[in-house]
């Protein structure tokens, strides 16, 4: 209770020190028509930032109602794929065996089992973790490694351990690893170009896409995450933002969002690198579009989140979600209900 009315707070204090919000009385006139428009407390009236100036149409946002409604219909999502989607090492798996661009899978583990190259081995401390990942540098010859747990989503459980700093990194996420099931990736190298905005994290263009009425498959929209400050996570769950994607173009819309509870900024740059965001190309854009529509035809789940990013040569899959937030493609196309799609997804949902 004590932590609902922190973020409450810290929520009040973004709305108020906004200085892209409207007058008291439309905020008040315009979230009780949502409330009404919707039939339910208008949460996302606020959480959208539609109470900004330069929202017109704040009915053309989704419901929370309207989000369950596709997330968890049972005519655009089926078990067997989701299953694909949501198991990383199943998911890895099953795109390497279709030769598709994915980061390669060194090892895995289930609790402390663990496997590399069909050989199993029990470790049941850190220190002997901290050889098992000396062996995997000595027999790769890589010196960073992506440990991603199995089954978590938003960037949880993600950790990069590096041949430099072994002993530290194990010390900290050492317990993590050993008590749950992971992935070991290699990790990818970014595209100049990507790099330039923000280096530290592998930063993935989100592509939503839906199988329509007729079979046919669209790429609904598109926004790219960045992290900052350091991290090696882009995930909004762990403050980063997003930024909206021109599809047409392949270039970078002009302002950034952040999640409320993270301050909800928003800005025209990279705060790291002064990059600015409008107009920049991103690089293989169309080749990443292709590679989404071919992600489709592999697991074809009605509507999926793609996050694919951009490395020296070309996009790579990172993953699919079956339940993909709509909280920022939402936000980012300005209303999904005047998608012109987005009526069929509400009726086949």
């Amino acid at each position: 209770m004590k932590r609902k009315l922190v973020l409450l707070k810290k929520r009040v204090l973004v709305i108020l020190n906004d200085n892209n919000r409207k007058g008291f009385f439309r905020i008040i006139k315009e979230a009780v028509s949502f409330w009404i428009e919707k039939k339910e407390f208008p949460y996302f009236y606020f959480g959208k930032f539609l109470y900004r100036k330069d929202v017109k149409n704040y009915k053309d946002y989704l419901s929370s109602k309207e989000v369950d409604k596709i997330t968890l219909s049972k005519n655009l999502h089926h078990f067997q794929y989701a299953s694909l989607l949501r198991n990383k090492l199943a998911f890895a798996f099953y795109m390497e065996k279709n030769n598709m661009p994915v980061p390669s899978l060194i090892s895995y583990n289930l609790g402390n089992r663990f496997f590399n190259n069909s050989v199993f081995q029990m470790i049941d401390s850190k220190q002997n973790l901290i050889a098992y990942y000396h062996n995997l540098f000595d027999e790769t010859g890589k010196t960073r490694i992506f440990v991603k747990a199995i089954t978590e989503m938003g960037g949880t459980g993600t950790y990069l351990i590096t041949k430099q700093n072994l002993e530290e990194e194990i010390g900290k996420y050492g317990t993590y690893i050993l008590t749950n099931d992971c992935i070991h990736q290699e990790v990818i190298e970014q595209h100049d170009n990507i790099n330039r905005i923000y280096e530290h994290s592998v930063n993935s263009i989100r592509f939503d896409t839906y199988i329509d009425k007729n079979n046919d498959i669209h790429i609904l929209m598109a926004y790219m995450r960045f992290g900052s400050g350091g991290s090696v996570v882009d995930n909004t769950s762990f403050g980063g933002f997003y930024v909206g994607v021109d599809k047409k173009n392949g270039v970078l819309k002009s302002k950034s969002y952040q999640f409320m509870k993270y301050g909800g900024g928003q800005m025209e740059m990279h705060p790291d690198t002064g990059v600015v965001f409008k107009g920049y190309k991103i690089p293989y854009f169309q080749e990443a579009c292709d590679l989404v529509e071919k992600c489709v035809t592999y697991i074809p789940d009605r509507i999926i989140g793609w996050d694919i990013a951009i490395a020296k040569n070309g996009p790579i899959i990172i993953e699919g979600n079956d339940n993909t937030s709509l909280l920022g493609p939402d936000v980012t196309y300005g209303g999904l209900l005047k998608h012109p799609l987005y009526k069929e997804i509400l009726k086949e949902a």
